[in-house]
């Protein structure tokens, strides 16, 4: 039955990747939303050597609603799409202060209100930033392995996380994106995956498959 394989290569993998947690450097829920918006298509290595700087001239979502774009635009550069993330982060952190009193909401209603945030951002900062299981976040590491483990057939990201929140059950919902992106960072490579030492080979039937 799907649904036992699955929780059988999620605990398994949880005792390979026992800590696992966002990457991103953060001290607040808003850093934290900062960062994840840096994050697309950015490594998170790249993204923690952006974030120190501009998280000590900003600091707040006070101080990111003043911040000046095309500054902004230089300081965050390097993580690449650098107009359109200036853009959504100073647009966020006005509707913050404005409408949620300078605090992060901790609700995916209304987290999805914010420029720049989708459901895979919402979801990171839901899990990682307020403890809640609302959804599990889908990047790039996730769609592979949902694939590859034929936990989904799905392509499409918000597809792929309703597949996933109905083969879990919601207590694993917390965990399962940090899981299978360390797995995903460590084994289960895009290119070549290390099947050799791989400790759910044998749950495995992908056709990525390495002898």
């Amino acid at each position: 039955m799907l649904e036992n394989k699955a929780v059988d290569i999620i605990n398994l993998l949880n005792k390979r990747y026992p800590c696992s947690k966002t990457e991103l450097f953060y001290k607040t829920p808003f850093q934290l939303l900062v960062a994840t918006i840096l994050s697309a298509q950015c490594t998170d290595k790249m993204v923690n050597k952006i974030t120190p700087g501009i998280f000590e001239k900003y600091n707040d979502a006070a101080g990111f609603a003043k911040a000046k774009q095309v500054i902004l635009e230089q300081e965050i550069k390097s993580s690449g799409f650098y107009r359109n993330k200036a853009k959504n982060i100073i647009q966020s952190a006005r509707k913050i202060s404005l409408d949620f009193g300078g605090e992060v909401p901790d609700s995916m209603e209304d987290l999805l209100t914010l420029p720049g945030v989708a459901r895979k951002t919402a979801n990171i900062i839901l899990s990682s930033a307020f403890k809640k299981s609302e959804g599990i976040a889908v990047d790039t590491h996730v769609k592979r392995l949902s694939c590859r483990l034929g936990f989904s057939s799905e392509k499409n990201p918000d597809k792929i996380e309703k597949d996933l929140m109905a083969l879990f059950s919601k207590k694993y919902w917390l965990k399962i994106n940090y899981i299978l992106v360390n797995h995903g960072r460590d084994t289960c490579k895009a290119r070549k995956p290390l099947c050799f030492k791989c400790p759910i080979s044998r749950l495995c039937n992908s056709t990525d498959k390495i002898k």
